[in-house]
């Protein structure tokens, strides 16, 4: 008996995923939704990430910060600020392998940061084990 369940796409490769933390950040950059919103459009930007819908962004009040969502044809970007610890964090999906980007050089440059980590994680789908 012939299996039912389809092959899967032969490009698919499960992607590539950034956890970036940016530490040290000027405050005051961090409630800045233009400085936000220019990392992320700088990213989509250099990548060459499509944007499929109109991305989301909120100031919370007071001393809060921003957070932005950009839904991808690729997946999503995220980030989320947190003045009162100049802390911002950043997660980008792609599901087609990407470059690794300058996530250090951006966020000292667009946030001030005085350290970012970036944690990349390749996605892997396992050949041979097939969608139920």
């Amino acid at each position: 008996m012939q299996d039912p369940r389809p092959e899967l796409s032969s490009d698919f490769s499960g992607g590539t995923e950034w956890l970036v933390d940016a530490q040290g950040c000027r405050v005051d950059w961090l409630t800045d939704l233009r400085r936000v919103r220019a990392v992320c459009d700088e990213v989509l930007a250099d990548l060459g990430l499509n944007v499929v819908a109109e991305p989301l962004f909120h100031r919370f009040g007071g001393p809060g910060g921003v957070t932005a969502m950009y839904l991808l044809s690729e997946s999503h970007l995220a980030c989320h600020t947190y003045p009162e610890v100049g802390f911002a964090t950043f997660n980008l999906y792609c599901c087609r392998h990407r470059q690794r980007w300058h996530w250090e050089d951006a966020l000292r440059q667009h946030l001030d940061a005085a350290d970012v980590t970036v944690r990349m994680i390749e996605r892997h789908v396992e050949t041979g084990v097939k969608p139920r």
